[in-house]
């Protein structure tokens, strides 16, 4: 299922949608990292805002 602009909320907040450019902006700075840091942790770990949260603490 795509990410609907007029669906926002819960299940939105969960993952991280990399076509976005203010969800990778937002998320790379409520995580600290640089964008391109972002992208290697949902490529390795999904887009599970949890799990790439995680992973990146992981990394440090």
């Amino acid at each position: 299922m795509p990410d609907s602009k007029s669906q926002i909320g819960g299940q939105d907040r969960k993952r991280i949608n990399l076509s976005e450019d203010y969800e990778v902006r937002d998320w790379a700075k409520k995580f600290h990292v640089t964008p391109e840091q972002l992208k290697a942790a949902v490529g390795a770990v999904g887009n599970e805002a949890a799990a790439v949260e995680a992973h990146l603490k992981q990394s440090r």
